[in-house]
């Protein structure tokens, strides 16, 4: 069974945020809202493993109640607001 990856992958974790911040240039609330829900389910699918869908849908929820999200590489998870 596959886990969870939690530290960063990405070789610029900041231009990598900037990115999901940049698809939400311009977009209204429900835009951004339905942005989110494909690419929520586009990375879903990508991902392909149900246990791993459901660790990270437990760690999300853990997160938006105070939770602590692991740390990652970078400032990409620094304490900045999600897109």
């Amino acid at each position: 069974m596959a886990k969870l990856i939690t530290a960063s992958r990405f070789a610029d974790p900041d231009a990598a945020y900037a990115a999901l911040l940049a698809a939400h240039r311009g977009l209204d609330g429900e835009a951004s809202v339905m942005l989110n829900a494909k690419l929520v389910l586009i990375l879903a699918n990508h991902i392909g493993d149900f246990a791993v869908l459901e660790e990270a849908i437990a760690l999300a929820k853990a997160a938006g109640a105070g939770g602590d999200v692991p740390p990652t590489q970078g400032r990409a998870n620094s304490g900045r607001a999600a897109p």
